[in-house]
Order: structure tokens, then sequence, then C-alpha cells
């Protein structure tokens, strides 16, 4: 009997937007990535960027380029990452998951896509579609959400979680590499000891970390991505970490495959 593989899962902690015109550790990591997996049909990307009342998928042919930050340099203002929608993947999406998933024309690839996606698949030639966030709904909706999405990889779908596991912008310093705070270490091993050993109820029940978890999620918008990942994960399935680290003190770049 031949066993029918399954495309990888990816979490990807992709930190500022000025890392999609870096050339650095980090965004080598992704170029390596990409090259370490099956070239997928498409790509759906959970994005921490985009947040919703409902879910939502972009059901479009060609999605626009969404800037979606502010204060940046001009330069990274003409990045330019335009690849096809996957409209028939969004469609079968919202089609096997309706009682969850939605269609949207309204939306398009935001830099928890595109910034990441340059470097993984420079030349956009192949689909990309995102998903939003319910931001209504609990970690644990969105854990279960997750584990409905494997019928994607059975097709061919690289799924990504786009988001950080530390991400808290109030506290950030001003240097990429200056000294991280030791709750930001903290909760980040911690964390990664988590998806080692598969305790996802402690992934859904973060909050159980005290100050640690308040600090390293003050809001849970760039963490959600990672429970969708993790809920992919199945029995026989490990995961590795394929760069980690700690920029500007209080954003965690972990990211992470499951294979």
């Amino acid at each position: 009997m031949t066993v029918k593989s399954k495309m990888p899962v990816l979490f990807i902690g992709h930190g500022s937007p000025m890392n999609a015109i870096f050339d650095n550790s980090f965004t080598r990591s992704l170029k390596e990535a990409a090259q370490s997996i099956p070239e997928p049909k498409a790509i759906m990307v959970i994005s921490a960027h985009w947040l919703t009342r409902g879910t939502f998928v972009t059901c479009v042919d060609q999605p626009k380029q969404i800037y979606d930050f502010y204060g940046f340099p001009d330069e990274l203002y003409t990045v330019v990452y335009q690849p096809s929608g996957g409209k028939e993947y969004a469609d079968l999406v919202a089609k096997e998951l309706k009682e969850d998933v939605v269609c949207s024309q309204e939306w398009g690839l935001d830099h928890a896509s595109w910034a990441v996606l340059i470097h993984m698949y420079p030349e956009a030639n192949i689909p990309v579609f995102e998903m939003s966030l319910n931001r209504r709904e609990t970690e644990r909706y969105h854990y279960d959400l997750g584990k409905k999405l494997s019928f994607l990889r059975e097709n061919g779908i690289l799924i990504i979680g786009s988001g950080n596991i530390v991400h808290n912008l109030s506290l950030m310093k001003s240097e990429m590499d200056d000294q991280p705070y030791d709750w930001a270490e903290e909760f980040d091993f911690y964390i990664r000891d988590c998806l080692l050993s598969k305790r996802h109820e402690s992934l859904i029940t973060h909050e159980t970390m005290g100050v640690t978890a308040e600090l390293s999620i003050p809001t849970n918008d760039h963490y959600l991505p990672l429970l969708y990942v993790a809920a992919l994960q199945e029995e026989n399935e490990k995961v590795d970490f394929f760069y980690e680290g700690i920029h500007h003190g209080s954003i965690s770049m972990r990211c992470l495959k499951i294979t």
C-alpha cells in the first residue's frame, strides 16, 4: 500500500517588515527552509496581521500587496511581490469548512506573507492566499480549527503560520541584537519545550506562565498562528527549529517545521 505523503507545516517568526530587504541569518534560513521541502502547489498563510470578526480566506485571482506599516524607509514600500492568488484552493477551504470559514475579496497579502515569501520563493511563481484570525474566539477555538486544515496538506498545500511567539512592541529595544529580556527568553524556551514534548494543552493555556506570558503576549494576534501549526502535528511527526533568537529584546524569531 502506498502512503500518500503530506506537505510539512511551517511557523515563521516574521519580525520586522525590514526583513523583506535584509540579507541576514534569519532571511537566509527562510531560503534554506524552502529548499528543504517539496515545492507546494499553493501556500496558505495564517497571518497575524489580518484580524477579523469571523474567519476568512482570500478568494481572489490576483491578491493586492498590502504595506500594512508606516514610518519605514522608502525602499521598503517599493518591494514588489505579486504571486497569483490560488483562488481554487481558497475556495476549497471555504467549501470544506463552510461552517467556520468564509471567502473574502477585501484583503490581499500583508507583510506576514510577502516579507517572508520573497526570500523563500523569490520568483513569486507559487499561488498564495491568506487566512484571517477570528479576534472574537479563544485559543482553543483556533487550535481546534487548525486540526480541520489537515486535508490541505494531503493536497500539496503548504500551510504557514506567520507571527511571533514573543511579541511585545511596547518594550522593544532599539537595536536588533540588543540583549533579550529574561522573561522573553524564558517564555520562548518554555514554548520550545512544549512543542518538542507535544504538550499542546500547555500551548493553549499559556496564561499559566503568569507575568512571563503577559509580557510576552500582551495581545495574542502574533501567537495564535502557532496554535494552528501545532494542531496540525500528527503523532509520528517531529518539530525541527530552523531559526531561533530574539530581536530587539522582545521579539522571538523562532521558526519551526513540522514534518
